[in-house]
């Protein structure tokens, strides 16, 4: 490949099995292995035991040969009360030690969930306050924190971009994913484009538009339209143009596959595989 793009896979693409009690970490990791990524994405979400389990992680990683590219952390700073948002930075803090632990150098992060009724200046504060704190510790350690575009506060990349030049640290920077702009009405190509600069990582996700009648799992985006999740190439964000932009910027981070679709992940991931696989060949030869 003619630049240093690396495809992995996340975790959340298999979500469905794991709440079925079908797969576990170590079954996700060899099912990565199976459909040949260059390494994996896991997430503090997933854990059940993390004394009980880490070992079998551990032993599942080595006998797969991928390393953990990205680890990801599910928290949320909008919270009035400041020690429930302390608490915030310390998962992040725990998701960089993770991180370190299995030789992963980007924690992805999110900023929070609107609560209504509360100005968006204090949720605003807030948000800054604890990435900034997060950022301190995750640069002490090596690690730098993705900021992915998800939500009300953060969903747009303006709204990242602003974070991100509020907080001011270089240990904190973006994590574009493509699907997320449809649900707050942004073209994704243009978004990744705003973002590729700033980019730690990226999550490669496909949404396909449904009526407003479908019965199935899908997503309401801020106008009320109804998305859901897709393998890659099947919906309307247009990868190539994604992958395109991130080449322009010299991006050499993870592309991971998040798939979020109703299609056995099996299936689903292995075709957004072969079909970022021929994307980011396409592009390097470009």
């Amino acid at each position: 490949m003619g630049f240093e793009m690396q495809l992995g896979v996340s975790m959340w693409s298999y979500v469905a099995l794991w709440r079925k009690g079908a797969m576990d970490i170590p079954g996700f990791i060899r099912a990565a292995k199976a459909v040949d990524v260059d390494g994996v994405e896991l997430l503090d979400f997933f854990w059940k035991d993390r004394a009980a389990e880490i070992g079998a992680v551990e032993r599942a990683l080595a006998e797969s040969g991928l390393p953990v590219g990205v680890y990801s952390v599910a928290n949320n700073f909008v919270n009035v009360d400041p020690e429930a948002r302390a608490a915030q930075v310390t998962r992040i803090n725990d998701g960089v030690d993770n991180a370190v632990h299995f030789g992963a150098k980007t924690v992805r992060v999110f900023a929070g969930n609107r609560i209504e009724g509360m100005l968006l200046e204090q949720a605003f504060d807030w948000i800054v306050d604890g990435l900034r704190a997060a950022a301190a510790y995750a640069k002490d350690h090596g690690v730098v924190l993705a900021l992915e575009n998800h939500g009300h506060l953060a969903g747009r990349s303006n709204q990242v971009l602003h974070i991100l030049e509020a907080v001011g640290s270089s240990a904190l920077r973006a994590n574009p994913d493509t699907g997320n702009f449809l649900l707050v009405h942004q073209v994704p190509h243009d978004e990744v484009k705003a973002l590729a600069s700033h980019a730690a990582m990226v999550h490669l996700k496909d949404f396909v538009e449904v009526p407003a009648d479908y019965k199935g799992f899908a997503y309401t985006s801020l106008d009320s339209l109804k998305y859901k999740g897709v393998a890659l190439g099947e919906g309307d964000v247009a990868l190539e143009e994604c992958i395109k932009s991130l080449k322009l910027a010299g991006f050499t981070g993870w592309v991971n596959i998040e798939y979020e679709g109703e299609e056995s992940p099996t299936d689903a991931v292995a075709r957004s595989v072969a079909t970022a696989r021929r994307i980011m060949e396409k592009s390097a030869d470009a």
